[in-house]
């Protein structure tokens, strides 16, 4: 098939990713199609949303613990540790990657346990009350 056949029934994702830039041979040596390539061209920004995340975390350390969801900390508290080991793996190593995810499960992580301790005194509470 020929390259101008080909480029007609490629969708424009297709297209995306199989385009040949090189960005001036920023990703020599890397594979394309890999997380490297794409994290290679957004190296200037590789954290924004999840800084979002850790602030959104420590304003909600002032939240009474009865207001906080469970779901929604599980969720972080697991998010962050699963990218966190990811940007260890991952080559080259996301060291920033790292740090902001380690910071989105410490606060996902805290949150969780005062949840938990909440809970805890609220059935000590409902026991103590009942039992008089």
């Amino acid at each position: 098939m020929s390259s101008a056949s080909s480029a007609v029934t490629q969708t424009a994702f297709q297209k995306f990713l199989n385009h040949p830039a090189d960005l001036g041979g920023i990703l020599q040596g890397i594979e394309k199609k890999s997380i490297t390539h794409y994290q290679t061209i957004l190296d200037n920004q590789p954290t924004a949303g999840l800084e979002a995340l850790v602030f959104a975390g420590v304003g909600d350390l002032s939240r009474p613990a009865e207001n906080l969801s469970l779901s929604q900390n599980v969720a972080l508290a697991a998010t962050g540790l699963i990218w966190s080991r990811y940007s260890l793996v991952i080559i080259p190593k996301n060291y920033s990657l790292f740090t902001v995810n380690l910071f989105v499960a410490g606060t996902g992580l805290t949150q969780l346990a005062r949840i938990f301790n909440h809970r805890r005194e609220v059935a000590a509470e409902k026991a103590a009350s009942t039992s008089e």
